[in-house]
């Protein structure tokens, strides 16, 4: 559970981290852009009034055209009161040749700003309209928030995705090493336990007392041989499902509380499917298991088993204390658990087993709380 606490965490890290350079980002861009556009508005209103100025203006003009002159960003265009272009500034030279593409710019300037009205016989009350648009560099700026929002998100993903992955591979590491190295520790007392048993033979001990301690050295092996499959690909065989959950329900009535009732049933008795045998009777009790526990140890286990044209399906319901909707995802992430003890690995790695060695699915079909759950498994059937 704390470690797919800290995981959660990371990720909400990493997105409010994004958000608040997005947010800080976006804000002094659009406070850039308004200071801009108010400078380029006062810069269009100083040019069109030396316009005005310099057509009543007599002697020294140099001043006044310095100003229309100082105008190199903001493109404008200048019409009489008839609607007639007389000049223009700031556009595409080659352009400006086609008289399409000027009215073109024209409309688009009648669009975005107030034309400025330039007075130039007050007796008489004849006008210039001076249209301008935004200048190429504010234009950016407008895009630019954009820009850099995708950016950011782009890199949030990717950081998002690197952090998913280098935890998905450590944990992977983990698993292995530590499946390998129980498989490695089990192996000398097993071995050790064999030779025991092989002793108490021969001293003449009750059979039915070796049977048993021959039927746990037999699961330690069992055990053993499970661990030692994590992290290799394990060879899939022909199985009959039924015989295989029959198997798994009859470990378990042995080893479980009285109080706990078993019900096995099958649409098809004769259903094969492609299995490591091992390794899917792990996930059956894991399964099992962990519904036993849900019904602190007396209620009703119920499997039931069912195929269609490419797949047998397995359903395991109980009569627990059931599963909250928003974790029927959550319990099947590493080191998640609601239990004092244990690492959270369980449902992990019945996961594992079915998705990646069997090519399969394992989930929560339905679940509700203070009635029960039931998990649903799909394998491949033999062809």
């Amino acid at each position: 559970m704390k470690a797919y606490q800290q995981k959660k965490y990371w990720k909400f890290f990493i997105l409010a981290f994004a958000m608040l350079i997005g947010g800080v980002s976006l804000l002094y861009t659009r406070n850039l852009v308004k200071n801009l556009s108010i400078q380029e508005d006062n810069k269009i209103k100083l040019w069109a009034d030396a316009t005005r100025q310099l057509i009543n203006a007599e002697g020294d003009i140099n001043f006044l055209l310095n100003i229309i002159e100082d105008n190199e960003t903001i493109p404008t265009i200048l019409v009489d009161d008839n609607g007639t272009i007389i000049t223009t500034r700031n556009l595409d030279a080659e352009k400006s040749k086609d008289s399409s593409y000027l009215i073109s710019k024209l409309a688009d300037m009648k669009n975005l700003h107030e034309p400025i009205q330039i007075c130039y016989d007050e007796e008489n009350k004849k006008y210039n309209y001076l249209y301008y648009e935004n200048s190429e560099l504010l234009n950016e700026l407008k895009t630019y928030p954009f820009i850099q929002l995708g950016l950011i998100a782009f890199f949030a993903m990717m950081s998002y995705l690197a952090i998913s992955s280098s935890r998905k591979a450590e944990q992977n590491q983990v698993w292995v090493g530590m499946s390998k190295e129980t498989a490695h520790q089990l192996g000398t007392p097993i071995s050790s336990l064999r030779e025991w048993l092989n002793l108490i033979k021969e001293n003449g001990v009750n059979e039915d007392v070796i049977a048993e301690f021959d039927n746990d050295i037999k699961r330690l092996e069992l055990i053993t041989e499970r661990f030692s499959k994590i992290g290799s690909e394990p060879a899939l065989k022909e199985e009959d499902l039924k015989r295989v959950i029959d198997e798994c329900v009859h470990y378990l009535k042995s080893r479980v509380s009285s109080k706990v009732n078993f019900e096995v049933s099958a649409t098809n008795t004769n259903t094969k499917a492609l299995m490591n045998i091992s390794l899917f009777e792990w996930v059956i009790e894991n399964i099992c298991k962990n519904s036993i526990d849900a019904m602190n140890g007396s209620g009703n286990l119920t499997i039931q088993l069912s195929e269609d044209q490419s797949h047998a399906f397995i359903e395991i319901s109980d009569t627990g204390k059931g599963i909250p909707r928003n974790k029927f995802k959550t319990i099947f992430k590493p080191g998640f658990t609601t239990k004092k003890r244990g690492w959270g690995l369980g449902l992990s790695l019945s996961k594992r087993i079915i998705n990646e060695y069997h090519k399969g699915d394992v989930f929560v079909k339905q679940s509700e709380l203070g009635k029960g759950t039931t998990f649903k498994i799909a394998v491949k059937k033999a062809v």
